[in-house]
Protein backbone atom coordinates (compact mmCIF):
# COMPACT_ATOMS: atom_id res chain seq x y z
CA UNK A 1 0.00 0.00 0.00
CA UNK A 2 1.45 3.36 -1.02
CA UNK A 3 0.74 6.86 0.30
CA UNK A 4 -1.96 7.69 -2.28
CA UNK A 5 -3.82 4.45 -1.54
CA UNK A 6 -3.59 5.14 2.19
CA UNK A 7 -5.07 8.61 1.70
CA UNK A 8 -7.94 7.26 -0.40
CA UNK A 9 -8.78 4.61 2.22
CA UNK A 10 -8.65 7.27 4.94
CA UNK A 11 -11.06 9.46 2.95
CA UNK A 12 -13.42 6.49 2.61
CA UNK A 13 -13.17 5.83 6.35
CA UNK A 14 -13.80 9.46 7.26
CA UNK A 15 -16.78 9.73 4.92
CA UNK A 16 -18.51 6.48 5.82
CA UNK A 17 -17.72 5.66 9.46
CA UNK A 18 -20.44 7.84 10.96
CA UNK A 19 -22.95 7.56 8.14
CA UNK A 20 -25.42 4.65 8.12
CA UNK A 21 -23.88 3.15 4.97
CA UNK A 22 -21.26 0.61 6.20
CA UNK A 23 -17.61 1.58 6.07
CA UNK A 24 -16.77 -2.12 5.58
CA UNK A 25 -18.62 -2.30 2.27
CA UNK A 26 -16.90 0.82 1.00
CA UNK A 27 -13.48 -0.39 2.15
CA UNK A 28 -14.01 -3.59 0.16
CA UNK A 29 -14.84 -1.72 -3.03
CA UNK A 30 -12.10 0.88 -2.57
CA UNK A 31 -9.37 -1.62 -1.70
CA UNK A 32 -10.33 -3.93 -4.54
CA UNK A 33 -10.43 -1.19 -7.18
CA UNK A 34 -6.99 0.03 -6.09
CA UNK A 35 -5.61 -3.51 -6.12
CA UNK A 36 -4.30 -3.30 -2.57
CA UNK A 37 -2.74 -6.59 -1.55
CA UNK A 38 -3.78 -7.75 1.89
CA UNK A 39 -1.11 -8.10 4.56
CA UNK A 40 -0.79 -7.63 8.31
CA UNK A 41 -0.15 -3.90 8.04
CA UNK A 42 -3.08 -3.24 5.69
CA UNK A 43 -5.40 -4.97 8.14
CA UNK A 44 -4.18 -2.95 11.11
CA UNK A 45 -4.22 0.27 9.03
CA UNK A 46 -7.89 -0.05 8.07
CA UNK A 47 -8.81 -0.47 11.74
CA UNK A 48 -6.43 2.02 13.36
CA UNK A 49 -7.40 4.97 11.14
CA UNK A 50 -10.68 4.87 13.02
CA UNK A 51 -8.77 6.72 15.74
CA UNK A 52 -8.70 9.80 13.51
CA UNK A 53 -12.47 9.56 13.12
CA UNK A 54 -12.83 9.27 16.90
CA UNK A 55 -10.93 12.51 17.37
CA UNK A 56 -13.39 14.32 15.11
CA UNK A 57 -16.23 13.44 17.51
CA UNK A 58 -14.21 14.63 20.50
CA UNK A 59 -13.39 17.92 18.77
CA UNK A 60 -16.92 18.64 17.53
CA UNK A 61 -18.65 17.64 20.77
CA UNK A 62 -15.95 18.31 23.36
CA UNK A 63 -18.32 20.22 25.63
CA UNK A 64 -20.60 17.19 25.91
CA UNK A 65 -17.73 15.15 27.31
CA UNK A 66 -17.35 17.59 30.21
CA UNK A 67 -20.99 18.03 31.16
CA UNK A 68 -21.49 15.22 33.65
CA UNK A 69 -20.15 11.90 34.88
CA UNK A 70 -23.58 10.43 34.13
CA UNK A 71 -22.81 10.87 30.41
CA UNK A 72 -19.88 8.45 30.68
CA UNK A 73 -21.91 5.91 32.65
CA UNK A 74 -24.53 5.83 29.90
CA UNK A 75 -21.85 5.29 27.24
CA UNK A 76 -20.32 2.49 29.33
CA UNK A 77 -23.71 0.81 29.78
CA UNK A 78 -24.36 1.04 26.03
CA UNK A 79 -20.87 -0.30 25.28
CA UNK A 80 -21.24 -3.46 27.41
CA UNK A 81 -23.35 -5.57 24.97
CA UNK A 82 -20.77 -5.20 22.17
CA UNK A 83 -17.96 -6.31 24.49
CA UNK A 84 -19.84 -9.33 25.84
CA UNK A 85 -21.19 -10.61 22.53
CA UNK A 86 -17.98 -9.73 20.72
CA UNK A 87 -16.10 -12.13 22.99
CA UNK A 88 -18.79 -14.83 22.93
CA UNK A 89 -19.36 -14.78 19.16
CA UNK A 90 -15.84 -14.10 17.93
CA UNK A 91 -15.61 -17.29 15.82
CA UNK A 92 -19.00 -16.74 14.22
CA UNK A 93 -18.15 -13.09 13.46
CA UNK A 94 -14.82 -14.08 11.90
CA UNK A 95 -16.67 -16.59 9.72
CA UNK A 96 -19.08 -13.91 8.49
CA UNK A 97 -16.15 -11.64 7.67
CA UNK A 98 -15.04 -14.18 5.10
CA UNK A 99 -18.31 -13.98 3.16
CA UNK A 100 -18.61 -10.99 0.86
CA UNK A 101 -22.21 -11.89 -0.04
CA UNK A 102 -23.18 -11.33 3.60
CA UNK A 103 -21.90 -7.76 3.35
CA UNK A 104 -23.91 -7.08 0.19
CA UNK A 105 -27.12 -8.61 1.54
CA UNK A 106 -26.77 -6.74 4.85
CA UNK A 107 -26.35 -3.48 2.95
CA UNK A 108 -29.46 -4.14 0.87
CA UNK A 109 -31.56 -5.29 3.83
CA UNK A 110 -30.55 -2.25 5.86
CA UNK A 111 -31.26 -0.04 2.86
CA UNK A 112 -34.80 -1.33 2.59
CA UNK A 113 -35.35 -0.56 6.29
CA UNK A 114 -34.03 2.97 5.84
CA UNK A 115 -36.46 3.59 2.98
CA UNK A 116 -39.34 3.37 5.45
CA UNK A 117 -37.69 4.50 8.67
CA UNK A 118 -38.81 8.14 8.41
CA UNK A 119 -42.43 7.11 7.96
CA UNK A 120 -42.35 4.58 10.82
CA UNK A 121 -40.56 6.83 13.30
CA UNK A 122 -42.46 10.01 12.60
CA UNK A 123 -40.84 13.18 13.85
CA UNK A 124 -42.52 14.34 16.99
CA UNK A 125 -41.96 16.93 19.67
CA UNK A 126 -42.40 14.12 22.18
CA UNK A 127 -39.24 12.33 20.98
CA UNK A 128 -36.29 12.86 23.30
CA UNK A 129 -33.99 15.57 21.98
CA UNK A 130 -31.04 15.30 24.37
CA UNK A 131 -28.73 12.58 25.68
CA UNK A 132 -29.53 13.67 29.23
CA UNK A 133 -33.07 12.33 28.78
CA UNK A 134 -31.80 8.84 27.93
CA UNK A 135 -32.16 6.42 30.84
CA UNK A 136 -29.63 3.70 31.65
CA UNK A 137 -32.06 1.05 30.43
CA UNK A 138 -32.54 2.83 27.13
CA UNK A 139 -28.78 3.23 26.77
CA UNK A 140 -28.41 -0.54 27.27
CA UNK A 141 -31.07 -1.26 24.65
CA UNK A 142 -29.44 1.11 22.15
CA UNK A 143 -26.09 -0.56 22.81
CA UNK A 144 -27.68 -3.94 22.14
CA UNK A 145 -28.37 -2.83 18.58
CA UNK A 146 -24.63 -2.36 18.16
CA UNK A 147 -24.32 -6.15 18.45
CA UNK A 148 -26.25 -6.46 15.17
CA UNK A 149 -23.53 -4.36 13.53
CA UNK A 150 -21.07 -7.21 14.12
CA UNK A 151 -22.56 -8.66 10.95
CA UNK A 152 -20.39 -7.01 8.26
CA UNK A 153 -22.34 -4.64 6.07
CA UNK A 154 -24.96 -3.75 8.68
CA UNK A 155 -23.08 -0.58 9.73
CA UNK A 156 -22.43 0.29 13.36
CA UNK A 157 -23.86 3.76 12.83
CA UNK A 158 -27.02 2.46 11.15
CA UNK A 159 -27.66 -0.08 13.91
CA UNK A 160 -27.21 2.35 16.79
CA UNK A 161 -29.23 5.09 15.09
CA UNK A 162 -32.06 2.61 14.59
CA UNK A 163 -31.69 1.58 18.22
CA UNK A 164 -31.98 5.19 19.32
CA UNK A 165 -35.10 5.72 17.24
CA UNK A 166 -36.76 2.66 18.75
CA UNK A 167 -36.10 4.13 22.20
CA UNK A 168 -37.85 7.41 21.42
CA UNK A 169 -34.88 9.59 20.48
CA UNK A 170 -35.21 12.20 17.79
CA UNK A 171 -33.27 11.46 14.56
CA UNK A 172 -30.53 13.98 15.37
CA UNK A 173 -30.19 12.82 18.98
CA UNK A 174 -30.06 9.19 17.84
CA UNK A 175 -27.29 10.09 15.39
CA UNK A 176 -25.35 12.00 18.04
CA UNK A 177 -25.64 9.16 20.54
CA UNK A 178 -24.27 6.90 17.80
CA UNK A 179 -21.29 9.25 17.42
CA UNK A 180 -20.60 9.24 21.15
CA UNK A 181 -20.91 5.46 21.44
CA UNK A 182 -18.41 5.12 18.61
CA UNK A 183 -15.67 6.61 20.81
CA UNK A 184 -15.24 3.70 23.28
CA UNK A 185 -16.16 1.12 20.64
CA UNK A 186 -13.69 2.26 18.01
CA UNK A 187 -11.01 3.11 20.56
CA UNK A 188 -11.18 -0.46 21.88
CA UNK A 189 -11.04 -1.90 18.34
CA UNK A 190 -8.06 0.28 17.44
CA UNK A 191 -6.15 -0.56 20.62
CA UNK A 192 -6.77 -4.29 20.16
CA UNK A 193 -5.68 -4.17 16.52
CA UNK A 194 -2.41 -2.41 17.35
CA UNK A 195 -1.76 -4.72 20.31
CA UNK A 196 -2.40 -7.86 18.24
CA UNK A 197 -0.11 -6.62 15.47
CA UNK A 198 2.82 -5.99 17.82
CA UNK A 199 2.15 -9.23 19.69
CA UNK A 200 1.92 -11.41 16.57
CA UNK A 201 4.88 -9.89 14.74
CA UNK A 202 7.20 -9.25 17.64
CA UNK A 203 8.03 -5.72 16.52
CA UNK A 204 6.49 -2.34 15.97
CA UNK A 205 6.14 -0.49 12.68
CA UNK A 206 8.67 0.70 10.14
CA UNK A 207 9.17 4.43 9.58
CA UNK A 208 7.20 4.17 6.32
CA UNK A 209 4.32 2.40 8.06
CA UNK A 210 4.28 5.00 10.84
CA UNK A 211 4.07 7.71 8.18
CA UNK A 212 1.11 5.99 6.53
CA UNK A 213 -0.65 5.61 9.90
CA UNK A 214 -0.12 9.28 10.77
CA UNK A 215 -1.29 10.53 7.38
CA UNK A 216 -4.24 8.11 7.36
CA UNK A 217 -5.44 9.25 10.79
CA UNK A 218 -5.03 12.91 9.91
CA UNK A 219 -7.02 12.56 6.69
CA UNK A 220 -9.72 10.47 8.39
CA UNK A 221 -9.97 13.12 11.12
CA UNK A 222 -10.46 16.05 8.72
CA UNK A 223 -12.89 14.20 6.45
CA UNK A 224 -14.92 12.86 9.39
CA UNK A 225 -15.27 16.39 10.76
CA UNK A 226 -16.91 17.49 7.53
CA UNK A 227 -18.96 14.30 7.15
CA UNK A 228 -20.52 14.62 10.61
CA UNK A 229 -21.46 18.27 10.10
CA UNK A 230 -22.96 17.59 6.68
CA UNK A 231 -24.78 14.46 7.90
CA UNK A 232 -26.52 16.26 10.78
CA UNK A 233 -27.56 19.13 8.50
CA UNK A 234 -28.79 16.75 5.80
CA UNK A 235 -30.62 14.55 8.32
CA UNK A 236 -32.50 17.52 9.74
CA UNK A 237 -33.77 18.49 6.30
CA UNK A 238 -34.20 15.24 4.39
CA UNK A 239 -34.30 12.26 6.76
CA UNK A 240 -32.89 8.78 6.10
CA UNK A 241 -34.49 7.68 2.82
CA UNK A 242 -31.59 8.67 0.57
CA UNK A 243 -29.26 6.49 2.64
CA UNK A 244 -31.61 3.60 2.00
CA UNK A 245 -31.33 3.99 -1.76
CA UNK A 246 -27.58 4.43 -1.49
CA UNK A 247 -27.11 1.27 0.61
CA UNK A 248 -29.15 -0.78 -1.85
CA UNK A 249 -27.08 0.55 -4.76
CA UNK A 250 -23.76 -0.28 -3.05
CA UNK A 251 -25.02 -3.73 -2.09
CA UNK A 252 -26.07 -4.46 -5.67
CA UNK A 253 -22.69 -3.25 -6.97
CA UNK A 254 -20.89 -5.65 -4.63
CA UNK A 255 -23.15 -8.53 -5.71
CA UNK A 256 -22.53 -7.77 -9.39
CA UNK A 257 -18.78 -7.63 -8.83
CA UNK A 258 -18.90 -10.89 -6.88
CA UNK A 259 -21.03 -12.57 -9.57
CA UNK A 260 -18.56 -11.44 -12.24
CA UNK A 261 -15.70 -13.02 -10.29
CA UNK A 262 -14.06 -9.71 -9.43
CA UNK A 263 -13.58 -10.70 -5.78
CA UNK A 264 -12.25 -14.20 -6.44
CA UNK A 265 -9.70 -15.04 -3.79
CA UNK A 266 -10.56 -11.94 -1.75
CA UNK A 267 -11.91 -12.24 1.80
CA UNK A 268 -13.80 -9.43 3.47
CA UNK A 269 -11.66 -9.97 6.53
CA UNK A 270 -8.64 -8.90 4.48
CA UNK A 271 -9.84 -5.35 4.77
Amino acid sequence: MNLIQAIVLAIIEGLTEFLPVSSTGHMIIGSSFMGIQSNAFVKVFTVSIQFGAILSVLVLYWKRFFQSFDFYIKLLVAFIPAVVFGLLLKKQIDALLENIVVVALALIAGGIIFLFIDRYFKRSAERESSIEQVSYLKALKIGSFQVIAMVPGVSRSAATILGGLTQGLSPVTAAEFSFFLAVPTMLAATAKSLYDHVKDHGSGFSSEEIQLLLVGNLVAFVVALLAIKIFISFLTRHGFKVFGYYRIAVGLIILLLWWSGYFDGVAVGDF
